[in-house]
């Protein structure tokens, strides 16, 4: 018997062998038919965020590089200014004010937001059936209540003369006779309802998130700390909040895009005002826009604001790489 005769020739042992499709050659249609099927699947949604994301902003970025005015929506007629638009608001100390406002306001949101979340989320850990059940769906109806019919009942609670949260206040007598204050015309109190209002609106989906972080960390290692003598507060700050870092700097950075633009809550509760002390950079971007009509300048401050959104997402990203390299 010949080596050749038992052997399989050399050749046919290098050559895999294929499949019809799977050839260079072969099947043709079907490989086209797989590679544009998903397409045609995506195009309705490509179609919405072109023409409801994508065209706003190109025509927003555009405008803000003309003189874009009042006029211009009734006659089409505006003229190219280039830069002149943004050196006028880098040079303008309201801009420069409101952004200060912002920052500060959108820190002292996210903060109480957290806390306030990261709290509640704990709390379920530690309740019954009956009750977890009750507080998920007290938070997801609170986080379900569209943000401007909720501003508006929030705004009747503090209303002068007949709001509910001043004769709580006032029967208190703690703070004296509270039934005709005005909190929108007071800065202290206008940023005091607004900041309750916003963190109310933001902790039921951060107190969620949390929640089922928090349910899934191991229990032994709890237990590890606990028989180490570890407390319950060790045993939170070591253990807890170590595993749940990666969702918390994701609910901080979601957190930061949504107070940073907050705009009804401010709006319907105190216009900005009194006399622009609650102007944030939301806020003057609509006086800007749409109170004065020079929308060309209202355009170049919302890129400015969209610019320094990208910068902290940017910052997120690269940290959540970065994370994920070290894992």
């Amino acid at each position: 018997m010949t080596v050749s005769a038992t052997r399989p020739s050399q050749e046919r042992i290098d050559r895999p062998t294929r499949s019809q499709d799977d050839r260079p050659g072969g099947s043709p249609r079907r490989r086209a038919t797989r590679s544009f099927a998903p397409l045609w699947l995506l195009t309705p949604a490509g179609l919405v965020l072109v023409f409801v994301t994508i065209a706003p902003i190109v025509f927003l970025v555009f405008t803000s590089f003309t003189d874009y005015d009042q006029r211009s929506l009734y006659t089409g007629a505006y003229d190219a200014v280039g830069l002149a638009q943004y050196v006028q608001i880098l040079t303008d100390p309201a801009f420069w004010a409101s952004l200060v406002r912002t920052i500060l306001f959108t820190a002292a949101m996210v903060l109480g937001s957290i806390l306030i979340g990261a709290g509640v989320s704990h709390l379920m850990t530690r309740l019954g059936v009956v009750l977890r059940y009750a507080v998920t769906i007290v938070l997801i109806c609170a986080w379900g209540m569209p943000n401007v019919a909720s501003s508006l009942v929030w705004n009747w609670l503090f209303q002068p003369g007949y709001g509910v949260v001043n004769w709580v206040l006032t029967q208190l007598h703690v703070f004296g006779d509270m039934t005709n204050t005005d909190w929108g015309n007071s800065a202290g109190l206008a940023y005091t309802s607004i900041w309750m209002l916003v963190v109310w609106q933001a902790v039921p989906f951060i107190a969620l998130t949390l929640y089922a972080a928090e349910t899934q960390i191991p229990l032994e290692v709890k237990e590890a700390v606990r028989l180490d003598g570890g407390s319950e507060w060790t045993v939170y700050r070591v253990v807890t909040i170590e595993y749940l870092r990666p969702t918390l700097l994701l609910v901080t950075m979601l957190s930061i895009i949504w107070d940073f633009n907050v705009f009804n809550q401010i709006w319907l509760v105190s216009q900005g005002g009194p006399d622009g002390a609650t102007s944030t950079l939301g806020v003057f971007t609509y006086i800007t826009a749409f109170v004065g009509h020079d929308i060309g300048t209202g355009s170049a401050v919302a890129v400015i604001a969209a610019l320094i959104l990208m910068v902290l997402s940017a910052l997120y990203i690269r940290n959540l790489v970065r994370s994920g390299e070290e894992l």
